[in-house]
């Protein structure tokens, strides 16, 4: 028997309530004591195109996805098709049994490339290209099936609540088809009745019907599948104080309400949008241990441009300002970011790393932005670039990008990625009393001798200290200007060679005073043993995935440690280094082509990883893949550069 150790997988068209399913699961499972993984693969059209949701469950933290599906939960033929194969032995597939004839030729939007691979798993076996075909191929390999026949259950469950129009919600299957696999489960039905009140709170009548037919069909599942042969159960137990369930698209906008951000703009684009979404659905917000309330403007614009401006007027206002954006719209940003720069403006931009080039994968993940996020725009001028590696450190890290933006007077790029924005785990709750706002030098009014020749305030006044106090716009006696032209002290446009050479190197010199000032933890952390032989490096969401390997390597009695590089501009060089140690084998792991921070690990300490991990192809790394590319390093057996293709 297989307690609280499972692989569920949900799939169904897009718009067809995959998601509400997989969030209630997830947050009934975390309410029932269970610690929760989640990822959403879905495509970038709007409705109609494959979507599912891979939710992993344990008794103790996990943080990365797997390739094996124990229990498949389908409410369409594509989902079969798609994901048969995956299904581990012992597992099982709920499917709809009115679609077991369904041709895979009927299918529009499996792609060519799809069905060819498709077609000859299920020719090599012999099968036919249907539905049944490839549930024949699951069974043949220890996999049992359970049909439901979807709109017979509707009609059903229409008929006991007396009300005809309920057999139409087809929206409903979702909830049904759940609830069946939570029954073979023998999850907790009241606890899952939970989970479906809490994702549906704002509609009170769609959560009472949901529920409803959730225990309809647990019942139902109850008397009609026997459980023989089925060998896994989710079993609840006392929740951990303090664990909450979280999804990766409200972490940083959470961040935000609590380190004051009052001013976010953005133009709509895959996967950064729901940062702005969940901001504007909570724009009047609690203020921490005051009782009073605060506010957040949110601003949608008409394009990435007015997007990054907008945020800079704000800053210069004296707002906490932000803008959040995928690559794309960071590209047409880079411009702005250099006015921003050479005017020394503390603006935050949220960067959700997505695939590209150009449009790319919208909706897929890479982390393929790193060496452009540390270089974008023309000429030299100085900005932090800080990465988080998992929701909770979004979270913290967002607080963070806001004061370091403020303290050094400069844009500050926090980078994320869709992995982690599309994703949903069990953390410790966010703890705002951790928080600590630092808005660095602000004058609110004006000396003498803050006042050049004309009486007017050196705003960008050289010094022994690169960083000059800012002033809001505005605030009374303190006129100063702004230009994208070099600058005088009061800001005037100058090209005089002196003033020049000596205002670049006053805004440079902010990121050496950053590295020296910024906390060790906020540039590199260091996971697992000081002393171990094999070192491996990354950045953003592969900490999950690595720390997860480490941890079966351990139990293996293999030695490592990881080195979780975070702040990637100014690099901290002599840090990483010293981490890296002695090691005789370093491994850099990254989601991109060309291994861009072992680039930059090689450029700032020398050192040059011995062998590359790399993937490209949209799909997050899972925790498979990773483990047998290092256990083949381990081995001596590996080539220099290993790139991983896992993924649907």
């Amino acid at each position: 028997m297989i307690v609280n150790s499972l692989s569920w997988v949900i799939g169904g068209a897009q718009g067809s309530g995959v998601d509400s399913a997989a969030n209630i699961f997830s947050r009934a499972c975390a309410v029932g004591g269970l610690h929760v993984f989640g990822k959403r693969e879905y495509y970038s059209n709007i409705k109609g195109e494959h979507s599912y949701f891979t939710v992993r469950v344990a008794e103790k933290r996990i943080r990365s996805p797997v390739d094996e599906i124990n229990i498949l939960v389908s409410f369409d033929a594509e989902t079969v098709f798609r994901h048969f194969d995956e299904v581990t032995p012992g597992g099982a597939i709920f499917y709809d049994s009115d679609a077991a004839e369904t041709k895979l030729s009927e299918v529009p939007t499996v792609d060519d490339y799809a069905a060819a691979r498709i077609q000859g798993t299920l020719e090599k076996a012999g099968l036919e290209l249907t539905v049944q075909g490839a549930l024949e191929h699951a069974k043949k390999r220890g996999v049992t099936l359970y049909p439901l026949p979807y709109f017979k259950l509707l009609e059903d469950f229409a008929q006991k609540m007396n009300d005809p129009s309920l057999s139409k919600l087809a929206r409903m299957t979702n909830v049904m088809a759940l609830a069946a696999s939570m029954a073979l489960l023998e999850f907790d039905i009241e606890i899952l009745a939970r989970g479906i009140k809490h994702i549906f709170h704002a509609k009170q009548r769609v959560a009472e019907l949901n529920v409803k037919a959730a225990y309809h069909i647990y019942e139902y599942a109850k008397s009609k599948f026997a459980r023989d042969g089925f060998n896994y159960r989710l079993t609840t137990r006392a929740p951990e104080p303090g664990i909450i369930a979280v999804q990766g698209s409200q972490s940083s906008a959470l961040g935000k309400m609590v380190a004051g951000c009052r001013f976010q703009t953005y133009y709509p684009i895959t996967p950064a949008s729901d940062d702005s979404e969940f901001l504007e659905s909570n724009e009047v917000l609690e203020l921490y241990d005051s009782g009073k309330k605060g506010s957040t403007v949110v601003v949608q614009t008409e394009d990435e441009i007015a997007a990054i401006t907008m945020a800079i007027g704000g800053a210069l206002a004296g707002a906490r300002s932000a803008t959040a954006t995928s690559g794309p719209g960071f590209s047409l940003m880079a411009e702005a970011m250099g006015w921003a720069g050479i005017n020394e403006v503390p603006v935050v931009v949220s960067l959700y790393q997505r695939a590209g080039p150009s449009t790319g994968l919208p909706t897929r993940h890479e982390q393929g932005d790193l060496q452009f996020a540390i270089h974008a725009g023309h000429g030299e001028f100085p900005r932090i670039v800080l990465a988080s590696g998992d929701i909770e450190e979004s979270f913290y890290d967002t607080v963070k990008a806001f004061n370091l933006a403020e303290k050094y007077q400069l844009p500050v790029i926090h980078m994320l990625d869709k992995a982690i924005a599309n994703s949903i785990t069990t953390c410790p709750a966010f703890d705002p009393a951790r928080v600590k706002i630092e808005r660095g030098a602000i004058a609110t009014k004006i000396t003498d001798a803050e006042r050049g020749a004309a009486g007017n305030y050196l705003r960008f006044k050289l010094s022994d200290n690169p960083i000059s106090p800012r002033i809001p716009l505005g605030t009374e006696g303190a006129i100063f200007w702004n230009t994208g032209d070099e600058h005088t002290e009061e800001g005037h446009i100058t090209e005089d060679p002196e003033v020049r050479s000596r205002m670049v190197e006053k805004r440079m010199g902010k990121l050496e005073i950053a590295l020296k000032e910024i906390p060790d933890e906020d540039k590199a952390m260091m996971y697992g043993e000081k002393d171990a032989e094999i070192a491996i490096i990354g950045w953003g969401s592969t900490k999950g995935v690595v720390l997860d390997v480490m941890e079966k390597l351990a139990e293996e009695g293999i030695r490592t440690k990881f080195v979780q590089v975070r702040l990637l501009n100014p690099f901290p060089a002599d840090l990483v280094k010293s981490m890296i140690g002695n090691a005789k084998v370093v491994v850099d792991i990254e989601m991109n082509y060309t291994s861009q921070l072992g680039a930059l690990v090689k450029q700032h300490t020398g050192i040059e990883p011995g062998h590359l991990v790399v993937k490209y192809n949209g799909r997050p790394m899972s925790l498979e893949e990773v483990y047998n590319a290092v256990k083949r390093i381990t081995s001596g057996k590996a080539p220099r550069r290993q790139v991983l293709k896992n993924g649907t």
